[in-house]
């Protein structure tokens, strides 16, 4: 084969390698990069955006917490639907209640384990309606964790059989820091009995 027809089909290989490479989620090095950027914007924000529960009542601010980064705790859950869709009535820390809807379940393996939490779809009228909301608690709640449980932002995408729960990104919600905040609880489904050392850790 000649050198100039080679070279074409090198380059094709190595650019098929490269978007396959890239759809798996990259390097180690990329994934703890994306990580730490995100956790740096949520500090800048926690300091210094009018929307920080820190601002709100002039609350000093000390530091956000983490595990370390852990692929292992970036995971591929299965959707299944919920065909009769309910409104989820989820009790909130100031003794209220939140209406949500039943969205999906997600199950997945972790820690030699498996698991099924339920995805819920904000009711509310506003900004974040129709969104989705992942609530979880699990073993190191109360302990190293926020005692209320911790937070998923989820996108959602119709039609989709699957979805990456990555708790290197669970978060507290407001009340971790500012007990003023209305924060909803898990439901009693998404307790879940393993410790997920990932993600943010208690702020005190």
């Amino acid at each position: 084969m000649k050198r100039s027809r080679i070279v074409p089909i090198i380059i094709v290989i190595a650019i098929a390698a490269f978007v396959i490479y890239s759809m798996q989620g990259g390097s180690p090095e990329n994934y703890e990069a994306t990580i730490l950027k995100d956790r740096e914007e949520k500090t800048e924000f926690m300091k210094s955006a009018s929307g920080s529960p820190f601002l709100k009542d002039s609350i000093p601010f000390g530091q956000l917490n983490y595990f370390p980064i852990d692929e292992t705790y970036r995971v591929k859950a299965s959707l299944t639907s919920i065909d009769n869709k309910k409104v989820v009535l989820l009790a909130t820390s100031d003794g209220l209640e939140q209406k949500y809807l039943e969205y999906a379940f997600a199950e997945f393996q972790l820690n030699g384990m498996n698991h099924k939490l339920l995805i819920l779809e904000v009711m509310d009228s506003g900004p974040q309606r129709g969104k989705l909301f992942l609530a979880f608690a699990d073993e190191t709640s109360g302990a190293d964790t926020y005692g209320a449980g911790r937070y998923l932002d989820l996108k959602k995408v119709p039609a989709a059989t699957s979805v990456i729960l990555d708790f290197n990104l669970a978060y507290n919600p407001y009340c971790a820091y500012n007990d003023t905040y209305s924060c909803p609880f898990p439901p009693r489904e998404n307790i879940l009995k393993t410790a997920i050392k990932a993600g943010e850790k208690n702020y005190h």
